[in-house]
């Protein structure tokens, strides 16, 4: 599929290189904002899995840059924005990047940990996260530690897919709590005990212990609808140019894949023995 047949098919993605944003994806967290009013008092943020960088592209636009234009700016009062991903990213401004793996075979676990280890008390988290059977054992795990969670629907994301968004708020751990205890604790919101079942499961949420979860659809309703197609602007004079995505990934994991392709039949074999091997 070419540029233009793209961007006739997705509104958000021609939007996106329009309004110089990386991807698609930053519309997601505007218009959860728009709704949950996230950024207000926020000073420190740190954007897990940010790569290609178009959240921490927001977080810039919308809380960096105007606290750096501000008639009173000064150095120390700047909000504080730290990016990390296994993938480099070009630079941002006011965003401090990290090149490092969060992730495991345990990956919401790890988010969590990660959260209560730097969110402070009054804190908010937003999470990406895909509806299925685990659903509701999930809510059970965040309202542990948030008073208010809400799984949105942005209007940017497409009905075909199963991809909603956590918005935890007011972040409130257990009394006590110690973040060295999260799994354990984790372990009995799975259990129906909550003692000593230990197999972390959530069928037992259903029937007569069904948890409903507040799900809210979130953006302008009139705006773009991300699963119909639009025309291509009119321009005066001439044809609709495409534009080229705002920043193409530096080092991203098929690059070596591609690059084995083009040299040779040996670079087919050293493929095979990639995807054996991985």
């Amino acid at each position: 599929m070419g540029k233009a047949s793209r961007d006739k098919r997705d509104i958000y993605y021609r939007k996106a290189k329009e309004e110089g944003w990386r991807a698609r994806s930053a519309f997601k967290l505007l218009q959860i904002d728009e709704e949950f009013n996230i950024f207000e008092g926020v000073k420190r943020v740190v954007d897990l899995c940010a790569a290609p960088g178009s959240w921490s592209q927001v977080l810039s636009r919308k809380l960096y840059l105007p606290a750096k234009l501000a008639p009173d700016a000064k150095d120390e009062n700047l909000p504080l924005i730290v990016a990390i991903d296994l993938q480099p990213m070009a630079p941002i401004e006011g965003v401090i990047q990290v090149q490092g793996d969060i992730t495991n075979a345990r990956t919401a676990e790890v988010g969590l940990t990660i959260v209560t280890h730097v969110l402070k008390e009054g804190g908010k988290f937003i999470a990406k996260i895909f509806r299925g059977k685990d659903t509701s054992l999930l809510y059970c795990q965040l309202k542990l530690f948030f008073p208010v969670v809400t799984f949105a629907k942005p209007k940017s994301s497409r009905n075909s897919s199963i991809e909603a968004f956590a918005v935890c708020e007011n972040y409130s751990p257990p009394e006590g709590f110690n973040p060295k205890d999260l799994h354990r604790l984790l372990e009995k919101v799975g259990s129906p005990s909550g003692v000593d079942d230990t197999d972390c499961v959530s069928g037992w949420l259903e029937g007569p212990n069904k948890v409903y979860i507040p799900f809210l659809a979130c953006g302008d309703l009139t705006g773009y609808d991300s699963d119909r197609s639009y025309p291509l602007p009119k321009v005066a004079g001439g044809t609709y140019q495409s534009l080229d995505p705002v920043q193409p990934p530096i080092a991203p994991p098929y690059k070596r894949a591609l690059e084995l392709k083009k040299a040779s039949p040996q670079g087919f074999r050293e493929l095979e023995n990639l995807s054996l091997d991985s």
